[in-house]
């Protein structure tokens, strides 16, 4: 007993010392596991990829594009000429038979998004040129602002996991939780659980107006504007009339040199505009709604479930100002199956992301290749979820909602492990949330 009571002791001792020498505490992502920050390079991760997969081609990149406007083409044929009164009588089969048309022409279409996508990061072709041109064309027939788009997102891929510079699909921290649902820091662990219904109608409206908003008011991304290098953000907030979005020249999201290419993304939108307006003059509004917004709106819907997924579940850690590396938070990202929707129809997008934020001028064709190749450089901290395939990515459109409400640091965090954040819930789900002294 006395021999075991020493063993114990000696261990106990050890642990201590070990834990002495580690500058971050224990970190608990939102499951329970323990964290430990990446140590790899990027010029590891460069160097383990075949050089041939960083080979753009315009042809096949072309050809892809050719593809997808076929079947955006061939399906708008056979709907307009086969489902009609005379050929389908029935007003309820019609209906149903033309909301499918919506949501398929909504997979085509994002397609086509995120082809234009490789564009804004130079990977369709080794033509700048082409490259702009050819994406300018393609998001702006989408009503996507893309000179505008391409530059914030650039900004999101240099600060990924940042709390105060990424762009998209920023966490609210505990801080700004609590202030939203009207109680104080030190309240949110004596939350009750959140009604599924909120949950859903949270999940709908993001769904629904969530690329909109992101455009007119910076919904998601950050709100650290005064720090804006040229002094744009004097005063400016994200929000309605807070003066931050994606068309204005003189936004805080962009510098005064970039105001040709948000004037130049705005004349796009433009033009797209007109084109519809004429088609709507010629054809009727209504059938410009079914032909072209029910779409429009599905193409919305998977932008956002995609990027949102890409970048949140409760593995993923955020990091403060003193924490933060190119390395830490391209590591902060998620690859998921989609099954041959994900991987044919959209181009592999879901499936790859992980390595698209460590080099995102890899042309989607090369990037099952290229994230085989360095995934024994991350180890453990390359992380994806394929479970359940296509169905699992959509159930963790609800699980991530109901997991992932906050981020703040983990209880045995020290040091600059109090840098390091996970996200945490009031849904009793995985590890729980600080509890903290209330103050009077």
């Amino acid at each position: 007993m006395a021999s075991e009571k020493a063993n114990e002791t000696i261990t106990e001792r050890e642990v201590a010392k070990v834990e002495d020498h580690d500058p971050y505490g224990k970190l608990l992502d939102t499951y329970g596991n323990e964290f430990k920050l990446p140590d790899f390079t990027i010029k590891q991760v460069r160097d383990a990829i075949p050089p041939h997969c960083f080979e753009r081609s315009a042809l096949r990149g072309f050809a892809y594009i050719a593809r997808d406007i076929f079947l955006l083409a061939s399906t708008f044929y056979l709907w307009c000429n086969y489902v009609t009164p005379s050929t389908v009588p029935s007003k309820t089969l019609r209906f149903i038979l033309w909301a499918i048309y919506g949501f398929i022409q909504g997979l085509f279409g994002t397609g086509l998004w995120v082809i234009a996508h490789e564009c804004g990061h130079q990977s369709f072709s080794p033509s700048k040129i082409l490259n702009d041109t050819t994406g300018w064309v393609l998001h702006s027939a989408l009503l996507v602002p893309y000179f505008s788009w391409k530059i914030s997102h650039g900004k999101h891929h240099k600060s990924t996991g940042h709390m105060e510079r990424d762009m998209v699909f920023l966490p609210k921290t505990r801080e700004v939780y609590a202030g939203r649902v009207r109680r104080r820091v030190e309240e949110i662990s004596e939350l009750t659980e959140e009604a599924p219904l909120v949950t859903a109608l949270v999940l709908i409206g993001r769904q629904l107006i969530g690329w909109p908003m992101y455009l007119l008011q910076n919904k998601t991304g950050h709100d650290n504007h005064e720090r804006q290098s040229e002094g744009r953000g004097a005063g400016k907030r994200n929000g309605l009339m807070g003066g931050v979005n994606h068309f204005d020249p003189s936004s805080p999201l962009y510098d005064a040199k970039d105001a040709k290419y948000i004037a130049l993304s705005d004349l796009g939108l433009g033009l797209a505009a007109l084109a519809l307006y004429e088609v709507a003059q010629s054809f009727g509004w209504g059938n410009l709604l079914v032909w072209y917004f029910v779409p429009y709106l599905w193409v919305n819907h998977w932008l956002v479930a995609i990027t949102y997924l890409q970048h949140t579940d409760g593995s993923l850690p955020h990091y403060g100002n003193k924490s933060w590396s190119f390395t830490r938070g391209a590591a902060s990202t998620i690859d998921r199956e989609f099954g041959f929707i994900g991987r044919s129809l959209f181009h592999g997008i879901i499936e790859t992301h992980v390595l698209h934020h460590y080099v995102s001028t890899i042309p989607f064709y090369n990037a099952d290749e290229a994230s085989e190749a360095i995934k024994p450089v991350m180890g453990q901290h390359y992380r994806s979820n394929t479970e359940d395939g296509s169905f699992g990515f959509l159930k963790a459109l609800w699980s991530s909602a109901r997991w992932c409400q906050w981020v703040e640091e983990s209880q045995g965090a020290k040091g600059l492990g109090k840098d390091v954040l996970f996200y945490r819930n009031r849904n009793k789900l995985g590890v729980q949330p600080l509890k903290m002294e209330k103050s009077m």
